[in-house]
């Protein structure tokens, strides 16, 4: 495999399978990164307008955009009921990427962390090494 780093502490690959539980949506305050691509998808799937999805679920931080969250931590997209997210199928690149952010699998104790907080990780199938290392090169956390 050119390319593909065969020497990592997850060269065997990582085990995990969302239990679509949410958590990962919620909880501590933090950033989801969102570009105007994600902004203008997310709208559509939720049936509104762009500016209007922009001026009410995304916040400037900086030079950058996050969606906002509730006063709990919950993202804002995230139901409340369901505890589903209302726009998963056009969700941020931040989203579709987690657990196998930079972050979470630059060693094994920082996998460890993330299993903590994650009840899908080491879980279900194993995500073979191309496919983590392709999902951590989308997003860098």
């Amino acid at each position: 495999m050119a390319g593909i780093p065969q020497d990592v502490w997850y060269s065997g690959g990582l085990a995990f399978e969302c239990t679509q539980c949410g958590d990962c949506c919620s909880g501590s305050a933090g950033y989801v990164w969102v570009n105007q691509e994600e902004i203008n998808a997310m709208a559509q799937r939720i049936g509104m307008d762009a500016a209007e999805f922009e001026q009410k679920f995304v916040k400037r931080v900086g030079m950058r955009r996050s969606l906002t969250e509730r006063p709990n931590g919950d993202c804002v997209l995230l139901d409340e009921k369901t505890r589903k997210c209302t726009a998963y199928q056009e969700r941020p690149r931040q989203c579709k990427t987690w657990p196998f952010w930079g972050s979470n699998i630059r060693t094994p104790q920082a996998w460890q962390e993330a299993s903590q907080a994650c009840p899908g990780c080491n879980k279900g199938n194993l995500v073979p090494l191309q496919q983590i290392v392709e999902q951590a090169a989308k997003i860098r956390i």
